[in-house]
Parts: C-alpha cells; sequence; structure tokens
C-alpha cells in the first residue's frame, strides 16, 4: 500500500466572508497526507519547506504515518506563501499575494526508500517537478494521478502535455477541464484530455459535487449541503488524498473502486472546509469518517418506481 505524495508544505493567509485566518498551516500535500493518512499508512512524502515551517507539524504528521525522508527543510530560507480573499459564493477567490521562496527552485529528490511505490499522487505543483519525479522511479507505479491548475496551463503548457502523458488520473475543477480542452461541454473535455494521456479524468464542481469520467462511462458523486463553510481553500487537495488513500488501501483501481474513492474525497472535503486551513482534519476520527459516509449514502438514496 505504499504512497508517494508530491506537492507543497505551506503557510496561507485566507480571508473569506465569514471570517480571517492569521499565516496558518496549508499546501497541497499537507491536505493530502492528513486526509489519506486516514485510509493508509505509511504515506511517503515529497516537498520542500523552510527553516520558519514549525517542527511540531511536521512531528504530527510523522505521528500519522507520514515518511519525511522525501521532505527537504532549507533552514535559511522561507516556506512558501500564499493569501487570498474569497468572495460570497466561495468558489472564486482573488489572490493576494503569492511567494514562492523555497518553492521557486525545488529539485525533489526520491529517496530509495521510496523506490517501488505503488500508487503516486502528484498534487498540484509545477509540471517540471511532477515529471521530475516520474523520471527518478526505478518503476512505473500501479496508478499515477495528477491535480493542476489553470496557472500552468497558461504558463508551463508544454511542460504540462509531457506530464500528461504519463499519467492515468487527472484531477482539474470544471473551468479548468475547459481551458485545458478548449470545450464548454464537461463531457466533450473529458474525451479530450483523455486524448491526451490520462484515461480516467476527475472533474471537480465544489460545493456541487464531483465527476469521474473513463472511456464512454461516467459518474456523479454529491457534495454534502452544509450549514457554514469557513474555508475552501484545500478542499480539493483534501479529495485528492481521500481518493488515493481510498485506492491505496484496497490496492483496487476498478472504475467501480474509483466511483467510491470519489465518494470518499468528497466526504473528507466536507469536513476541510468547516474550519480554518487543516484544522478540522487533524481532529478527525474514524467514527466522524463513517458517520458522514452514512449521510451520503442517504443522500442519493431512493426508491423511484417507472410506471
Amino acid at each position: 500500500m505504499s504512497l508517494i505524495v508530491v506537492g507543497s508544505m505551506a503557510f496561507d493567509a485566507i480571508e473569506t466572508p465569514f471570517g480571517k485566518s492569521d499565516k496558518i498551516i496549508g499546501g497541497a500535500a499537507t491536505y493530502i497526507a492528513w486526509s489519506a493518512s486516514n485510509f493508509c499508512q505509511p504515506i511517503n512524502q515529497i516537498s520542500v519547506v523552510g527553516g520558519d515551517f514549525p517542527q511540531e507539524e511536521l512531528d504530527m504528521l510523522m505521528q500519522r504515518g507520514v515518511m519525511m525522508e522525501g521532505v527537504q527543510i532549507k533552514k535559511d530560507e522561507k516556506s512558501f506563501f500564499w493569501s487570498g480573499r474569497y468572495h460570497m459564493d466561495m468558489n472564486t477567490r482573488d489572490t493576494l499575494e503569492t511567494q514562492l521562496n523555497v518553492l521557486g527552485d525545488f529539485k525533489p529528490v526520491v529517496p530509495e526508500s521510496y523506490q517501488d511505490c505503488e500508487f503516486l499522487m502528484l498534487g498540484n505543483l509545477a509540471p517540471s517537478v511532477q515529471l521530475d519525479v516520474i523520471d527518478q522511479l526505478q518503476n512505473r507505479p500501479k496508478l499515477v494521478v495528477m491535480d493542476t491548475m489553470n496557472f500552468w496551463m497558461e504558463s508551463a503548457m508544454d511542460d504540462l502535455k509531457k506530464v500528461l502523458e504519463k499519467v492515468d488520473v487527472l484531477m482539474v475543477n470544471d473551468s479548468e477541464a475547459r481551458e485545458l480542452s478548449h470545450e464548454y461541454s464537461l463531457v466533450k473535455a473529458a474525451r479530450k484530455i483523455t486524448e491526451m494521456g490520462p484515461q480516467y479524468v476527475i472533474i471537480k464542481k465544489g460545493e456541487h459535487g464531483a465527476l469521474i469520467f473513463h472511456e464512454d462511462k461516467v459518474f456523479f458523486a454529491p457534495a454534502l449541503p452544509l450549514e457554514e463553510v469557513f474555508d475552501p481553500t484545500g478542499a480539493g487537495d483534501t479529495f485528492a488524498g481521500g481518493f488515493i488513500g481510498h485506492l491505496a488501501r484496497t490496492k483496487d483501481i476498478s472504475f467501480e473502486n474509483m466511483k467510491t474513492g470519489i465518494i470518499i474525497g468528497s466526504v473528507m472535503a466536507s469536513f476541510c472546509v468547516e474550519k480554518f486551513g487543516t484544522e478540522r482534519l487533524k481532529e478527525l476520527t474514524r467514527e466522524d469518517i463513517d458517520k458522514r459516509l452514512t449521510q451520503f449514502q442517504e443522500l442519493v438514496n431512493f426508491e423511484i418506481e417507472l410506471v
């Protein structure tokens, strides 16, 4: 059940219509690891942080079975920092500040102990970094899952195309799927993206759930209606962590099991948005997760008589 997670470990500062945080822990790999660790361990982390990243945060992740041999600590430099403000619909946001810091010249190193991993989760990073990790692996993983964003489509499309040729599953949101494919219909968008390499395309639609496409098959998972959403930052990464964590635990990469995976991803994302940063994920219990899975089942379960 060996799983490698690649991505940023960083600081965020968030403003939403319902509150504001100081500088808090964030980063794609951080959210993915917290989420996935509920389903599989160990998790082999690959990232980079500065000397300002709290050791206690690394210690907490290690207690959850997250291996840190692949995390570079540059003591004399600062960690990646992002600040953003969300609009009232919580689906759109403005970037207020981005400081690449250690992420600007990040050269990932895959430790020998990470080789022969079965599952690889490439969090949102420069495509050149994602490709570097793939190329360092001596054997191809059983499944390679990749997340990306519109920024890389606009600034590093050539590198992005090279990575897409080497992954099995691509995760994007609906606007990113449309930008990448130049198609408005998400069905057409998914079909065109699969021509670029991935066999499976997962399109996240925020509060409206997620879709998974494979060949002529499609499955939709809803999002759980919540009374309060404090911070959607990291929800997509938490979704990815639940998805890949479930697949790594079961070692089943069939379309049917991926359908379960996106339900579990949606469950995990629903927890993430309830508090700022990783706070809610840190306090989760298996009982909490099972209870919410039951809520999801009730949400979509119905009987109908065809007349």
